[in-house]
């Protein structure tokens, strides 16, 4: 029987499994051009209030290309399924007789509106951005495409899936970050670690009161709309994350381990004194990309987090006098530090051949920290 199809609706011959606790998946199958004629991709973005919007991430052109060239091969094989989110206006209607269900599946109908003038589309490409780019590319506009989807109309159940199918594939890291804190559902244990982070960087970037407003780059940033951001969001995440996890960190305090609690209000008051100092304390090297301030770099940011351990460790942040005592300890740094200009000596290294790798970052780190114990006796 051939597909059906008409003016207002594609009607698929399909399976529908029940898992306990989850929406139903269905499995069927479309012809390439009915893929994104239903589905949208949603990229990651923010809408003007800020919140974030979509889960996607970017398309990879070169590999889109090669899907193409090989779709259009007589040879080509499409074993691995799109998988959707679908709407809830999907309707699904049960087949007749013995053999239409097993105990473990239904077989049936599967209706899917086409998507009206002005209206959104049913579905959302949970995984298979790019092959569904390419099979809209391809000259084999019917090659029969397997398809796995579930209904949801919530933006977060499908962030939470989108993650998790993709949690052992190279993602890049800036897209996790982001969409960590829009997931309420319970991570494995390597997201969830840096959860709370990434969390706490969004309210960095987005609190006017926050020395780092408006300066990181996350997934979903425009360069039009944040035309200042110069930090990426994975070394902010990964400054804090540091501090978090580690007993001698200045923040690790802030964690009550037994009763699952973070005081978020804290941290974020702690990092917004130290890095506010910072800012003063180094003007001329804040605010700047990379490529002109190795303070706004991976490894300057990492560097003077590990020192923030050391000096939050001994001005307490809540302190009102706390800004001016923080200034004192960084003021005994700052004629040793080449953030935009010369060279770290000690290091042996131009202020701009540093590097945000391993060794870098501990070279950077350790020496900063030695000259502050060094010299922090004189601080009064």
């Amino acid at each position: 029987m051939a597909p059906s199809h008409d003016s207002k609706n594609i009607a698929r011959r399909a399976l529908r499994i029940a898992q306990p606790g989850t929406p139903a998946l269905y499995l069927f199958a479309l012809q390439a051009e009915e893929v994104l004629q239903i589905a949208d991709i949603s990229r990651v973005s923010r809408d003007d209030a800020g919140k974030l919007i979509g889960y996607q991430r970017p398309q990879v052109r070169k590999h889109i290309q090669e899907i193409v060239e090989y779709l259009d091969t007589e040879a080509a094989v499409f074993p691995n399924p799109i998988i959707l989110a679908l709407s809830s206006s999907v309707r699904f209607q049960s087949s007749r007789g013995p053999g239409a269900a097993d105990g473990l599946a239904t077989s049936g109908l599967l209706s899917i509106p086409l998507p009206q003038s002005g209206k959104p589309k049913p579905a959302w490409i949970v995984d298979g951005q790019q092959r569904a780019l390419a099979l809209s590319r391809t000259q084999r506009q019917q090659f029969p495409v397997p398809v796995t989807a579930f209904v949801a109309d919530s933006v977060g159940f499908q962030r939470d899936q989108f993650l998790r199918i993709n949690n052992t594939r190279p993602l890049p890291r800036g897209l996790v970050t982001e969409l960590l804190p829009e997931v309420d559902s319970p991570l494995p244990p390597r997201l969830a670690m840096r959860k709370a982070p990434s969390a706490l960087c969004d309210v960095l970037n987005a609190d006017k009161a926050s020395p780092f407003y408006g300066l990181i780059k996350r997934a979903s940033t425009n360069r039009q709309q944040a035309p200042n951001a110069v930090i990426t969001d994975t070394v902010v995440v990964e400054m804090i994350q540091e501090s978090l996890i580690s007993p001698a960190g200045c923040l690790f305090p802030y964690r009550d381990v037994t009763r699952n609690e973070t005081d978020f209000d804290g941290i974020l008051q702690a990092l917004c004194t130290y890095w506010s100092v910072v800012r003063e304390t180094f003007p001329e090297a804040w605010g700047k990309p990379p490529t002109k301030s190795r303070l706004m770099h991976g490894a300057g940011i990492r560097a003077m987090g590990r020192l923030m351990d050391r000096v939050l460790g001994t001005v307490d942040p809540r302190l009102p006098e706390a800004p001016e005592l923080i200034s004192k300890h960084l003021a005994v740094v700052a004629p040793h530090c080449q953030w935009t200009g010369g060279r770290w000596d000690e290091l042996n290294l131009r202020w701009n051949e540093i590097e945000n790798v391993s060794r870098h970052v501990q070279e950077l780190s350790n020496y900063l920290i030695r000259v502050y114990l060094n010299e922090r006796a004189g601080i009064r």
